[in-house]
């Protein structure tokens, strides 16, 4: 915004370019977020991450559009919005955004009781395709409403057609990509994470091509994919990560490079209006209704659920699209949203670990982190935990060789770093203070145990 044409004054207002740029970091941010979910973490959750993804955002749009019309109707009537712009409105805003929900939970590292991570992440990562679907069905609606009555029976139909193919697709192509990528033999193994990124353009535009919603397929995608067995699993994981950041720079700086922030004066009041409704009202009510068949959810989950309605650069994106299909008040609808987007970043984003705090649903865990001289990793197959160890005195106080130190039984040191120097250690082997020492364990509690043991303080886990 700063460098855009009321700051620095680069001048950038292509909403198709700027459409195409969204939709491909978009495509990249939910196939990385499918590859990072886990389906043994969701599946306790599935039920309730797949009605907050569909019947969740049917609610919120059509409860805040509801909301936006009568506002316009009696307090800004000069905006003159029809019920189908005021619900265009709303469904545009009616995902939470993937991109900063994924930011927020994993990078700032947001341990949260029971299952509502994987919850979160599941809703952020699948409603996007809902809400897409419910701003091209209604964009529709609008532009033909002008040559006769709107075709709302072929709007339905089209909407289930997009969501069947996409499903299809998303799961077909899925198993496809991992059978291609387990066959294929390149000479030069960095080319795989790329080929795994092909893969997923690929299954987008085809799914597009049918006819079908690529939001949906490609998440899909990405949740098979992720959870089978593929070569260079790991390297191809960590490159989609940095993918995916890389993608969200680029999005939010092509929409902040798109927005006049002097056109976003004369919405700020009606605009701020719209967002602390769908903050305190649109969107608790839609999470409390979708969450009626599970009693066993309690209160305060369900209130934080309702907080973490996070809307970014996706809304933004979806805005354009009215912008492209030339309606009459697309610029209202792409400022509004630009607002609230603003807002929902700065009051939700900002507070969430707080308010899963006070909500006493923020869980106490131990700190994480990286080996710094021993690049090994597991399996996802192997249950095995490993850390690495900086002997000093005090941990070698009881002798200096190896059969000395207290390791419990189902710990295994396996290896010692010594200046530049790496060897396997027996029992026998004496150790000196300064050596690293690669150890595994069973499980988490077990490597506790060792640090317990070893009278290692201030350690912090291994994060595998």
């Amino acid at each position: 915004m700063i460098f855009g044409t009321d700051g620095i004054g680069v001048e950038f207002h292509n909403y198709d370019i700027a459409s195409a740029i969204g939709t491909v970091a978009l495509c990249v941010i939910l196939f990385s977020g499918g590859l990072d979910t886990k389906i043994q973490d969701i599946k306790p959750v599935a039920a309730q991450g797949v009605i907050l993804a569909t019947i969740g955002v049917l609610l919120t749009a059509f409860i805040t559009g509801a909301f936006i019309y009568f506002l316009c109707l009696y307090f800004f009537p000069s905006l003159n919005l029809s019920f189908l712009e005021a619900l265009l409105l709303a469904s545009v805003m009616s995902s939470t955004d993937s991109a900063s929900v994924f930011s927020i939970l994993r990078g700032k590292g947001v341990r949260l009781k029971k299952n509502l991570r994987p919850l979160l992440e599941l809703e952020s990562g699948s409603n996007d395709p809902m809400a897409y679907m419910l701003t091209i069905i209604i964009i529709q609606l609008i532009s033909t409403s002008g040559t006769g009555s709107p075709e709302y029976g072929k709007a339905v139909l089209d909407f289930f057609l997009q969501f069947s193919i996409g499903i299809v697709a998303g799961y077909f192509l899925g198993r496809l990509a991992v059978f291609i990528i387990n066959k294929i033999n390149l000479d030069n193994d960095s080319l795989y994470p790329i080929l795994l990124c092909t893969f997923g353009l690929f299954i987008f535009s085809a799914t597009y091509f049918l006819k079908g919603n690529g939001y949906l397929a490609v998440y899909l995608a990405g949740l098979v994919i992720g959870n089978s067995k593929l070569v260079h699993k790991r390297s191809s994981l960590r490159f989609f990560d940095g993918l995916a950041w890389i993608s969200q720079m680029i999005m939010f700086l092509t929409l902040g490079l798109l927005v006049n922030p002097k056109d976003l004066g004369p919405v700020a009041l009606l605009s701020f209006i719209i967002g602390f409704f769908m903050i305190i009202a649109g969107r608790p009510l839609s999470v409390f209704i979708s969450l009626i068949p599970f009693p066993k959810m309690k209160f305060n989950e369900k209130l934080f659920v309702s907080w973490v309605g996070l809307r970014g650069a996706v809304p933004i994106i979806f805005a354009i699209l009215p912008l492209a299909a030339g309606l009459e008040k697309a610029p209202l609808i792409f400022n509004i949203v630009f607002f609230i987007t603003l807002m929902s970043l700065l009051i939700q984003g900002t507070t969430l670990t707080q308010v899963a705090r006070w909500l006493g649903l923020a869980k106490k865990g131990e700190d994480y982190t990286t080996f710094q001289d021993f690049d090994v990793e597991f399996s996802e197959d192997i249950k095995s935990t490993m850390t690495e160890i900086a002997l000093n005195k005090n941990i070698l106080a009881k002798g200096n060789r190896l059969m000395d130190m207290p390791l419990p039984d189902q710990t295994l040191a396996v290896m010692v770093k010594r200046g530049s120097q790496y060897f396997i250690p027996k029992g026998n082997t004496e150790l000196n203070p300064g050596d690293k020492l690669l150890v595994i364990t069973n499980d988490e509690n077990a490597l506790v145990e060792t640090y317990k043991n070893l009278g290692v303080k201030n350690y912090r886990l291994r994060r595998n």
